[in-house]
């Protein structure tokens, strides 16, 4: 078993380098067989438990992102030197540039416009105030127009275009200011460390500027910036070009940005128009391979749209495989819970992320005891880090498996993939990770032998709370006072009830009676005794949780909609948990909120207790359309739809805020959500396929429809290249006042189209 004392470094490898000085040399290192002069180690700062930093956030930001490589900046494409500014260029869990400042005479241009609307390229339009000319003369404002392009592949490739519309020849002097801190993306959330490695000065080489930092885990990261036009003047991390414009005249500049480190991807071969075509080629074949969908309303095909295209930014490629990432800023990262919901979300859509996820989480299933990391036998990694911390083990997250959702959630990933794929082969394949995840549920989960899966943080460096809300202040009592564990929660149960028995249903086609019967037995046990212990008769509603004493957590939360999404409620309450779910209380108008706004923990503007969160939302409409609850579930999705459209890009964010809707409101945005999110990306597509009250079972060669009725917004929506097993095929759905009909339109394979009542 591993101890939790973290570790304090490593030895050279994989050609890393220890520093070396040469004789005497007090600030010149050597670090393999380049020379720099070093800044010093940076100053000892008291350690803390990391935290969530507010920051200012009265500005948008633009994202850009591809693969593992993401350019984090403020509307106008800058970062600007701040302290606790989470700006940057990112890599592996490593800021490679926190300060991209430009000035145009001297002085910050002023912002026209901006964009960020394609995942991998953003542009800017500038002006100038009025400015000093290189010969002293004035330039009046708005003379000179900057237009900054930039696109993200291997590298970020630059280019400004500076055009002189004043009437006289102008000498314009632009400046670009680069630094970068590589801080661990830990650091940039507010953990505090005792020590750092060391900086090194800035170091150029012709027209190449290196930025670099040799961490304590002996690797050296550098940021290289390459100018294909020779500056005036490169000295320190400023770039001066002094530009002679006759009027109408226009002059590019094009450089990029380089992130190196050991076994990063090789860059490829290409300059900026090249590579821009490449990354529209990828995207096209992304949407190619997925099904069409179409609908007569613009603003919602354009949400769909956005969603489809934030899955294909947030892919991401691992040594164990390519994976759908969590979200930006914060979690670009292999995670268990965000990658498994997106891919559930969207098989209708396409399933190859659920595949690539499911390859992926089972390569790094739990094979031995960890007390530091959380792992145990069969459990289903919660977060994957490769930056320094996570090297010199000062965190835990390599991989991490503190999450008590997970595991269920893998098992019925595998199952859901089946259901559309048809592969029985495959899940034979993963017949060991399945039954050692099945052990995991049955024995390491099940704390205290009560029948429910729980969670007690091991590591110290851990979560307190576990499940998806997983904030410290999370889980608590209708008084106000934090549950304590070991908390046994809700949905951790559903998600069981449903795995068992789906997986119950793909084992009893496979001819494993026994295992099949034993599965669906404990599936109808575990419904049983979960009504009787955390159903709340005098409200009418699902506890959150039982604590550690097995006391109800009585709080009104959201989660009671993953219990209908998962059938573990009895029939007799589904209409009460409807009732609430849909009142004032739980329910704002763009959504369920994660808290009722009676609990003493509600704030519209917390995390877990009171915003409202579109995957949540997608689990609730879903469940909603399950139990008959047809036209429920399409004004929440209405809700969600409508929360959508009003956002930039028309992309959902992570989460917004809980405050009530109101005739002339607009959804209110929290400054720290992320965007893009792959689970509310994905949440569109589980509710539009609620809906449309679609489902597969390609190993019987069906695709069922069952009650589907599009709401008055919608009044017809095509999907084309539908994937069922080895069948493809194209239907059309269209509203007729209150219903709603389908046709096939084209069909390739056996596939048929089973209507149920």
């Amino acid at each position: 078993m591993e101890s939790d004392k973290p570790s304090k470094g490593r030895s050279p490898a994989n050609g890393e380098h220890p520093i070396e000085k040469p004789e005497g040399a007090e600030t010149e290192i050597v670090i393999g067989d380049e020379r720099f002069e070093s800044l010093g180690q940076e100053p000892a700062v008291s350690a803390g438990a990391e935290r969530f930093v507010m920051t200012d956030t009265r500005r948008r930001r633009l994202v850009i992102k591809e693969d593992e490589l993401f350019m984090y900046t403020d509307d106008a494409g800058l970062i600007p030197a701040a302290e606790s500014s989470p700006l940057g260029l990112y890599f592996r869990d490593t800021r490679f540039l926190s300060r991209l400042e430009m000035t145009v005479g001297g002085r910050p241009p002023v912002l026209l416009s901006s964009t960020a609307e394609r995942d991998y390229l953003s542009s800017a339009e500038f002006t100038n105030l009025e400015i000093k000319g290189a010969a002293g003369d004035k330039i009046p404002q708005t003379s000179v127009h900057v237009r900054r392009t930039r696109l993200v592949a291997d590298r970020v490739y630059e280019l400004l275009r500076i055009k002189n519309y004043h009437s006289v020849p102008l000498e314009v002097v632009i400046e670009l200011t680069f630094d970068a801190d590589f801080r661990d993306m830990f650091e940039v959330r507010g953990l505090r460390r005792h020590k750092r490695g060391t900086r090194l000065a800035p170091k150029v080489d012709g027209d190449t500027l290196t930025l670099a930092y040799y961490g304590l885990d002996e690797v050296l990261r550098k940021t290289i910036v390459r100018f294909e036009h020779s500056p005036t003047r490169l000295e320190g991390g400023t770039a001066r070009f002094r530009l002679s414009l006759a009027p109408r005249e226009r002059k590019v500049l094009r450089f990029s940005i380089e992130v190196a480190m050991p076994d990063a991807p090789p860059l490829r071969e290409g300059d900026f128009t090249a590579r821009l075509a490449n990354q529209r080629r990828d995207y096209e074949r992304w949407f190619a391979g997925a099904t069409g969908i179409f609908t007569d309303s613009e603003q919602v095909t354009e949400v769909l749209r956005r969603g489809q295209a934030d899955l294909r930014m947030m892919a991401m490629s691992t040594p164990y495989g390519r994976i759908v990432g969590a979200a930006v800023p914060w979690f670009v990262a292999p995670f268990g819970r965000d990658s498994i919901i997106a891919s559930l979300e969207t098989l209708m859509l396409d399933s190859r992320p659920a595949v690539d996820c499911l390859r992926m989480l089972t390569r790094l299933q739990g094979r031995t005891e960890s007390a530091f990391r959380e792992e145990q036998p069969g459990k289903i990694l919660h977060e994957l880090r490769r930056g320094e911390l996570a090297a010199l083990k000062s965190i835990p997250h390599t991989p991490y498996y503190g999450a008590v959702d997970t595991t269920a959630l893998y098992l019925l990933l595998v199952c859901e993939v089946v259901m559309w794929t048809g592969d029985l082969e495959f899940f034979e394949l993963l017949r060991e990770p399945i039954e050692a995840a099945l052990r995991w549920i049955d024995e390491c989960g099940d704390l205290d032998g009560d029948g429910f899966v729980e969670y007690q943080r091991r590591s110290r460096a851990g979560l307190v709370n576990q499940g998806w809300r997983d904030a410290d202040g999370a889980i608590v009592h209708s008084d106000g006072t934090l549950a304590h564990g070991p908390i046994a929660l809700a949905e951790s149960q559903a998600y069981i009830h449903y795995a068992k028995r789906r997986l119950a249903n793909l084992f009893g086609q496979l001819g494993d009676v026994e295992l099949s019967e034993r599965l669906q037995t404990e599936s109808q046990v575990l419904k049983l005794r979960f009504n009787e212990r955390f159903w709340m008769e005098d409200e009418g509603y699902v506890a959150m949780a039982l604590d550690g004493d097995k006391r109800q957590v009585r709080t009104m939360a959201s989660t009671a909609g993953h219990c209908l999404w998962s059938r573990i409620l009895a029939e007799e309450h589904v209409p009460a948990v409807v009732e609430r779910l849909m009142g004032p209380d739980m329910f704002s108008g763009w959504g369920v909120r994660t808290m009722a706004k009676s609990a003493p923990a509600y704030s519209p503007m917390s995390y877990y207790n009171g915003c409202v969160w579109p995957f949540d939302n997608a689990l609730i409409v879903a469940g909603l359309k399950k139990h008959g609850y047809t036209q429920e579930a399409n004004r929440l999705a209405g809700a969600m739809f409508d929360a959508a459209i009003e956002q930039q890009y028309s992309r959902l964010p992570e989460f917004i805020c809980g405050f009530t809707r109101q005739a002339v409101n607009r959804p209110v945005a929290y400054p720290m959500a992320c965007s893009p999110d792959s689970p509310a990306a994905g949440s569109v597509f589980l509710m539009l396929q609620a809906m449309l009250g679609i489902y597969a079972s390609a190993a019987e060669n069906v695709l069922y429809v069952h009650n589907p009725l599009l709401p008055k917004w919608l009044g017809e929506v095509t999907l084309s290249n539908l994937s069922v097993g080895r069948s493809k095929l194209s239907l059309r759905f269209r509203r007729d006042g209150n219903q709603t009909t389908f046709s096939v339109r084209d069909k390739q394979g056996g596939v048929r189209v089973v209507v149920v009542e």
